[in-house]
């Protein structure tokens, strides 16, 4: 089974930012999405679509067009969220984004009127239907398909590094989980997600595809919804880990970290090197690691079993891909990284609010602010002002 891939030229960027509609008074979901884009003809039903459904009506997905460089995919993002905004505001309607929403229910959940939608859901029943989860997708052009699985094979390593940075859905229908992560839980249930299967090289790429379809587990490639996957009609590396992020900041960062990286692993390819595949126990039971303890993770450094502390392997990454990122022009929000480490994570700011005695309306209003001004907020901001 042929499958072609449309090449790009250089590290292009395409970013999908899911994020949430939330009724500005009760802080639960609104199920509006189909109305909300109705009145956005001009950014989501007119050519490229730049909002679009996502599988619940509570979600709207904001797409970038192709760009160059962070700077321009940040500001893209903005030009769509300053027009939604607009419009949600008219119906009582504000926006945040997290991996989860603390407080409502995925038994409320309206699916989106998507045939596609409505198919996954007669297949996948209660997998699908509890999919009240919010992430982000960041697409990175590469220029020959044979590069791109070896370089998912070699990103599937930092699968921990995506999520802990992000991890923002410690809380699922009213209660804490436990988890830094419970979106890469729910999400990673469905038979066809969690971490890409460590494959050697494009042909073995398409007769894996080949063999799915004829086994009738997938009727088409992209209802393969790995972690980290190469994206055909693209011509992109997809990096599909990442929680719901709340600010434009942290989205910025998560574009550098994955541009940065995959212009490391092309560069090296280009030179004759052959690029890292870690043994696929490493990688599920890293991305677990993550999943539970986030930025406290001591994950697995090699395939013989040492480790180290996520967070001190996350300086040296950020340290290690400064050059490559100042060349690109995104060294600015890939510095974001480190006041993230210093700052605290999504998770960690969320059960801050919990520990100063807030509420879990309290930790959905610190996420809309968060969107709102694009900055971490502090739990007192929100505890001491009740909202």
């Amino acid at each position: 089974m042929a499958i072609a891939f449309n090449a790009s030229r250089g590290a292009t960027l395409g970013i999908e930012w899911e994020l949430q509609l939330i009724d500005a008074e009760t802080k639960h979901l609104r199920q509006d999405a189909r109305e909300v884009l109705a009145a956005l003809p001009g950014l989501s039903q007119q050519g490229f679509s730049k909002l679009r459904h996502e599988l619940m009506e509570s979600t709207i997905e904001v797409v970038t067009d192709v760009c160059h460089t962070v700077g321009q995919a940040k500001a893209d993002l903005a030009h769509s969220v300053v027009e939604l905004q607009r419009v949600a505001a008219d119906r009582g309607i504000v926006l945040a984004c997290a991996g989860t929403h603390p407080i409502s229910d995925w038994r409320d959940a309206v699916m989106a009127p998507v045939q596609r939608y409505a198919e996954l859901v007669e297949q996948m029943q209660w997998l699908a239907r509890r999919i009240q989860t919010f992430g982000v997708h960041v697409h990175v052009g590469i220029t020959d398909r044979e590069k791109a699985i070896p370089i998912v094979n070699a990103l599937s390593a930092y699968l921990p590094h995506f999520l802990a940075l992000t991890a923002s859905s410690p809380y699922w229908s009213g209660h804490d989980t436990g988890l830094a992560s419970s979106r890469s839980i729910v999400f990673g249930s469905l038979p066809t997600a969690g971490p890409p299967h460590s494959l050697k090289d494009w042909a073995e790429f398409e007769a894996y595809m080949a063999t799915l379809l004829r086994a009738g587990t997938i009727r088409s490639i992209k209802e393969v919804w790995w972690d980290i996957r190469p994206h055909p009609d693209f011509g992109t590396v997809e990096i599909r880990m990442f929680d719901g992020i709340p600010t434009l900041r942290e989205v910025g960062m998560a574009a550098a970290l994955c541009q940065s990286l995959v212009t490391l692993f092309e560069q090296q390819l280009d030179r004759g090197y052959t690029l890292p595949r870690p043994a696929a126990w490493c990688v599920r039971d890293n991305k677990w690691r993550a999943t539970r303890y986030g930025l406290d993770a001591v994950v697995i450094t090699d395939d013989t079993g040492n480790t180290a502390p996520l967070r001190d392997d996350l300086y040296e990454l950020i340290r290690e891909l400064e050059p490559v990122a100042d060349r690109l022009g995104c060294a600015e929000e890939l510095k974001v990284a480190s006041d993230v480490l210093d700052q605290g994570a999504s998770y960690e700011r969320q059960r801050a609010i919990r520990a100063e005695g807030g509420t879990l309306e309290n930790v959905v209003s610190a996420s809309i602010l968060e969107f709102r001004e694009d900055r971490f907020v502090s739990p007192w901001e929100v505890t001491r002002a009740g909202t």
